[in-house]
């Protein structure tokens, strides 16, 4: 399903190419040159025994002989294990172990295609997955389970997302431009994409090369031309819709913008799936796809890396990028005509419908005819064929597009009044009737130049639909394909519905189709995602170089001054304050902290919360001095904070763990510690600290005999010299024992005791409800919720929904759009259901009852772990 054109020398045979795409094989295959300075990078052929099969395998490593993750690379449909080599290269030397490897049925690897079979494919990698974890360099989690990652494109994407949720020692993934639900991709809405069908069973060799149940299945819809409920199930179990539920890893998601192959849709599919399990999702449209485009190599592997070494490597500093993240085209490069790339993003993923706007179409009931034998067939996008053509001509404002008169219906919008960017699914509601039982349309929405004449069908995408009981008239709502368009003021937007397309299988019959309006076209906005700037001329650049020069060198001469804001006596008795605070690590796409303001007193155990990613360790380390924010300021006890800022020896902090000296004791490691500081020795209140840690006698002990609470409290007394006014602790508990965790809940309960201010980051929550005055809760950067635990864990806006049996995902999204409800999560025990300002317990009761909602009782909940969830919408 990885299809690539490697040369089409003979334009005029368009038709004859398309059923000759075998030109296909490994575009999602990611490359970049190593550099001179890179470790030497080790690789070992092997062709291993699995399962009565033969695969052929290599095993890249690179550097010392200590132990690191592992990543698994899926090459695509068509290809083998050495279209994925230059990409497993880089990895290796970026401190991975890589193994990679020709599925079934491809390149030196016997056994039949299964599409990723469970019984077959997908049982080889969790094979594979033992025999890392048997290897010396690879890092394990526990005996037999590595940490491994897996990523790949098209048929070695959706192989990576079948492996997490058929196997739980995967731990992250990052699958490109492949499908959700295989069924849908190739039968959307009931119609056999027979073009690409028909290219994907030639390229894997010829029917009898698959399995013979897919065999027989290609044969049986090829010739009948629709797709039966069996045709459905053999795909729908070799999917990652399938085990949807299970795939609970962090999970990056690079789908294609030019792709009739797998749509946005099936990326959309997954993100929504995956984020209910509770793992992070981010989302990347690229500008290429199965029809071509610029597949953006260099960038997507890049940050294919960083999401690895975030969650596979734990690299907490890792830049992994914006929860969405799209590239749109700009205009073109006048040195060499190729589109000109632009990254737009937002700090959550906005899905396919936000920011709906109803555009008025107008036209009349139409009729219009599917032709006998559904010929000549509407032309629009051509599978294989355009890369660097159809979709990128499109995306330039060229349309490529054939409809054919007398077989299609046209609605025209007025001429936009402002610029207009189409992000997500466009919608629309239609009656449709034939005279025949069944219609099969195709739907596309146009963008139409000023002088009525010029068409551009954005990615060159329709939608088809199937029309089951047409004949006595029916209601049809058509969602057409999700595009990232921009529609220019006095442009109109014209949407088409066709009786044929060259892709698809129409019906063989003749028939008329009559089709009306019954509403507005609703085009999703997506107005948060914001575009970076377009580049500027290069001599924007030099032409102020002379002048730089010469300030440069004034700086050099001489003085330099840095002003420091005055102290704000308002605040000299207040812990903290923080005020619009934020920060981008350097070539990240996305804020690691945004707009963040919150304030804290003194007396208070602060607990600050948030998923993975949320923010919390880059706003302590700001709040320490570490790193310099970007945008507003963190003030303690009314001092600006800047690097070496005198009012730091108010703060004591424990952030990555001390390390000690283990041949001296307890106490001799905290006395030397304080010796460095510099400070007198009676200013450390050493007996005081370590009273309030707790340690007893066991600070005459030599440091190595210490248990693991024992060092976590003994670095927390370290944090204690000197009492600072303000105590910061990010996961304090992090390896400690229930008892443990206990005695490290009192030590902070009597250091604040006294007037002072702790702020804790940690993932117990428990332990947080227990230990913490008030909380802040972040996601994604920005400020969720900030109060007293209380107000937060207690508060009457948030309803516990016991029900009587569990509540599906559909249904709770169907509660969470109703009026009154901020948001609705599945639980154990039913639903939890936050209210906004217009919400009411009894008006949900009311519209739960219609919903056919099993309620069992209704009440305010009472666990912060709940709290947690709705606020930040199961993201953590």
């Amino acid at each position: 399903m990885d299809l690539r054109l490697r040369g089409l020398r003979r334009p005029r045979r368009i038709i004859a190419a398309v059923a000759a795409v075998v030109v296909l094989a490994g575009a999602g295959t990611w490359t970049a040159v190593a550099s001179d300075d890179a470790p030497p990078v080790h690789h070992a052929d092997q062709v291993m025994a699995v399962n009565g099969v033969r695969l052929d395998t290599s095993y890249f490593t690179s550097g010392d002989s200590g132990r690191r993750p592992a990543v698994l690379l899926g090459h695509g449909f068509g290809g083998t294990k050495d279209d994925v080599r230059e990409q497993a290269e880089d990895l290796a030397a970026d401190g991975y172990a890589v193994l990679t490897w020709s599925a079934r049925g491809f390149g030196r690897s016997t056994g039949k295609i299964g599409l990723n079979d469970p019984k077959g494919e997908v049982a080889d990698v969790s094979r594979l997955i033992d025999w890392l974890a048997k290897q010396p360099q690879v890092q394990l989690d526990k005996a037999g389970d590595p940490r491994v990652g897996l990523a790949g494109a098209s048929y070695g994407g959706a192989i990576s997302l079948l492996a997490a949720g058929h196997d739980t020692r995967v731990d992250a993934i990052a699958p490109a431009i492949t499908y959700w639900n295989l069924a849908d991709a190739l039968f959307p809405d009931g119609v056999f994409k027979k073009l690409w069908t028909g290219v994907f069973f030639n390229t894997g060799g010829g029917c009898a090369r698959f399995e013979p149940a897919l065999c027989a299945m290609y044969e049986r819809v090829a010739e009948s031309g629709t797709p039966d409920a069996a045709a459905r199930a053999l795909l729908e179990e070799r999917s990652p819709s399938a085990v949807g539920d299970r795939i609970k890893v962090p999970t990056l998601l690079l789908q294609g913008q030019t792709d009739s192959l797998f749509t946005l849709a099936q990326s959309d599919a997954a993100e929504q799936a995956i984020r209910a399990n509770g793992a992070p999702v981010d989302v990347d449209w690229i500008a290429g796809g199965h029809d071509g485009g610029d597949l953006e190599a260099s960038r997507v592997q890049a940050r294919v890396t960083s999401w690895f070494d975030r969650y596979l490597k734990n690299d907490k500093g890792a830049d992994t990028g914006p929860a969405f993240r799209i590239t749109r085209t700009g205009g073109v490069d006048s040195t060499d005509g190729a589109a000109l790339l632009r990254g737009a993003s937002d700090d959550t993923y906005p899905g396919l419908t936000a920011g709906d706007r109803s555009i008025a179409l107008t036209g009349r009931e139409q009729s219009f005819a599917n032709p006998p034998g559904a010929s000549p067939p509407a032309v629009s996008a051509l599978p294989g064929l355009g890369g660097g053509g159809l979709s990128q001509l499109s995306s330039l404002g060229v349309g490529v597009s054939l409809d054919f008169p007398g077989q299609f219906a046209a609605f025209t919008s007025a001429p936009l009044t402002t610029d207009l960017r189409v992000t997500g699914s466009p919608t629309a509601t239609l009656h449709v009737k034939s005279t025949s039982e069944d219609a099969v349309l195709f739907g596309k929405v146009y963008d139409v130049g000023p002088d009525g004449r010029q068409q551009v069908l954005p990615s060159q995408l329709v939608a088809p639909v199937r029309v089951e009981g047409a004949k006595a008239g029916k209601d049809v709502t058509l969602t057409l394909p999700a595009i990232d368009h921009e529609v220019d003021k006095g442009h109109r937007l014209r949407l088409v519905l066709a009786s044929t397309d060259l892709g698809y299988a129409s019906p063989a019959a003749a028939a008329t189709y009559t089709v009306s309006l019954k509403g507005d076209l609703a085009v999703p906005t997506a107005a948060a995602v914001s575009t970076a700037a377009a580049p500027l001329p290069s001599w924007v650049w030099w032409l102020p170089l002379a002048g730089a020069g010469l300030a440069l060198a004034l700086l050099v001469t001489g003085r330099r001054r840095t002003a420091t804001p005055a102290p704000d006596p308002e605040l000299a008795e207040v812990p903290l304050q923080i005020t619009d605070l934020s920060k981008k690590y350097a070539g990240g796409d996305r804020y690691s902290v945004r707009d963040l303001s919150f304030r804290v007193e003194k007396g208070q155990v602060l607990g600050l919360l948030g998923p993975n990613g949320a923010g919390k360790t880059t706003t302590l380390r700001m709040l320490m001095g570490l790193i310099r924010p970007d945008g507003g300021e963190i003030r303690v006890f009314g001092h600006a904070i800047r690097p070496g800022a005198p009012v730091l020896s108010r703060v004591g902090a424990f952030v990555e763990g001390a390390g000690f000296l283990p041949h001296l004791s307890g106490r001799q490691n905290l006395e030397l510690y304080w010796q460095a500081t510099g400070r007198p020795a009676e200013d450390a209140h050493l007996d005081e600290a370590l009273k309030i840690a707790g340690l007893g006698d066991a600070l005459a002990r030599a440091v190595r005999t210490y248990s693991q609470g024992m060092r976590q409290r003994l670095a927390i007394a370290q944090a204690m010299l000197g009492l600072p006014d303000l105590l910061i602790l990010d996961e304090p508990t992090n390896g400690l024992d229930p008892p443990q965790i206990r005695e490290m809940r009192e030590v902070m309960i009597r250091y604040a005791a006294a007037g002072r201010t702790v702020i804790v980051s940690s993932h117990l929550l428990a332990e947080v409800e227990q230990t913490c005055t008030h909380l802040v809760v972040m996601d994604r950067g920005r400020l969720v919720q900030a109060g007293p635990v209380g107000v937060i864990v207690g508060s009457g806006d948030t309803l516990l929904v016991g029900t009587a049996t569990p509540v599906e995902e559909p249904l709770a999204e169907k509660v969470a759009a109703l009026p009154g409800v901020a948001s609705a999560v599945p639980t154990d025990d039913g639903l939890l259901v936050r209210l906004d300002a217009d919400g009411s317990a009894q008006h949900l009761v009311a519209e739960l009852v219609r919903l056919d909602v099993p309620v069992q009782s209704v009440g305010p909940h009472r666990r912060l772990e709940d709290a947690f969830l709705t606020l930040i919408g199961g993201s953590a």
